[in-house]
């Protein structure tokens, strides 16, 4: 009962004692980090003239083994910006490290995308560019070996990196799956 607390007016009841949402999520904004991938514009041609739109690819994580990948699009660039946190902060998931590094290599692939991720000794650094290394260092891996194939389309590689990460299985993990299922080749 420790997140309860008697009333004041002594009735006997008890009022529920609870943090405020601005309170959690202030918590929660000041440990989270943010990174644009991409902001793409584009225009529609109108009687008048153009009118332009923008689409912000955006990344958030905590350097810690958490990340949200989120896409907003708007008039202007800072609403397409904060549209595409939004967006990544609701879609925040954990994944599995082995250290500074992936626990083993992964193909991920994502519509024309395909993104390898491969371990790395300490001290080798992030080897890899554009949305695969902000997906990375968002995510808090130090030291990594990957190699981007077949597109180029950032949203594309991006998610070809997140299928990556969901693959990422730790020791632990596997030993526990095969006990479950009884195989004995341990």
């Amino acid at each position: 009962m420790s997140d309860f607390k008697k009333s004041e007016k002594g009735s006997g009841g008890f009022r529920k004692k609870r943090e405020s949402a601005a309170q959690s999520a202030r918590v929660e904004r000041d440990e989270l980090k943010e990174k644009v991938v991409h902001v793409n514009r584009c225009a529609k041609v109108v009687k008048g003239g153009r009118r332009f739109g923008f689409a912000a690819l955006v990344v958030v994580g905590d350097q810690k083994g958490r990340i949200g990948v989120g896409y907003g699009k708007a008039k202007e660039v800072p609403e397409a910006i904060r549209k595409g946190t939004e967006h990544a902060r609701k879609n925040i998931t954990s994944f599995k490290l082995r250290e500074t590094t992936v626990p083993h290599m992964a193909i991920g692939v994502s519509d024309g995308g395909r993104v390898l991720l491969r371990p790395a000794a300490p001290g080798t650094g992030i080897i890899a560019g554009g949305g695969v290394r902000a997906v990375l260092e968002i995510l808090g891996v130090k030291d990594v070996l990957t190699k981007s194939m077949k597109s180029k389309n950032r949203f594309s590689v991006v998610n070809a990196t997140m299928h990556a990460l969901r693959q990422m299985r730790t020791y632990t993990d596997v030993k526990r799956i095969r006990v479950a299922e009884g195989d004995n080749n341990l």
